[in-house]
């Protein structure tokens, strides 16, 4: 019986060809190979990745909720017509 060739993983079926090139890290800001290659990428290792996922588990980022107040909202900044 020929051995037959091992099925491709789910993550590999469903990633797009991607053309390897050098990127800055965005936790690390080191390179980091952004092609299908490397399981992190952007990051460049798992430990960039994790440290990235847990700043946004602990809410170390967050996105704003609300606008920034505008000068037209301060009420003395008005101009009355």
């Amino acid at each position: 019986m020929p051995a037959s060739a091992p099925a491709p993983s789910p993550a590999a079926s469903c990633a797009p060809d991607i053309a390897a090139k050098i990127v800055k890290c965005p936790s690390c800001k080191g390179p980091s190979i952004y092609a299908g290659s490397n399981p992190y990428r952007p990051f460049c290792c798992e430990r960039c990745k994790n440290h990235d996922f847990g700043a946004w588990a602990s809410e170390s980022f967050r996105m704003a909720t609300q606008a920034p107040p505008d000068a037209m909202d301060d009420p003395q900044e008005r101009v009355l017509h």
